[in-house]
């Protein structure tokens, strides 16, 4: 029986998770997109903190990929408030496109390198 599309994210982000992980010096930015919004985690996986979390349902703007970019100013502002430069960007098993890449390159835009 074939998987779901869920089921072969799920599997993807899986495989990925075993080779990226979060230091305290560099952590782990994560992304999880539902049908409505985008949430983004800055997370310590040596300590299993999460340092700072946003999600694009508090942003303002149109379009999902204007709440996404938005989301990702807010996130970049919250690492660097914390001294944050630079993280290991975790897609989550999604595609790197649309939302997800508007965040990214928002992100970068921002300040964060990765």
């Amino acid at each position: 029986m074939a998987l779901s599309k869920t089921q072969q994210r799920i599997r993807r982000h899986k495989r990925v998770r075993a080779k990226v992980i979060g230091t305290e010096t560099r952590p782990r930015l994560s992304v999880f997109k539902s049908n409505t919004r985008l949430v983004a985690q800055i997370i310590d996986d040596t300590k299993g903190v999460t340092i700072a979390a946003v999600s694009s349902g508090s942003e303002k703007g149109k379009t999902p990929r204007e709440r996404a970019e938005a989301a990702a100013t807010t996130i970049a502002k919250l690492a660097s408030g914390k001294g944050i430069k630079a993280v290991v960007f975790d897609r989550g098993g999604f595609q790197y496109l649309g939302t997800v890449k508007a965040f990214a390159d928002a992100a970068r835009a921002a300040g964060l390198e990765f």
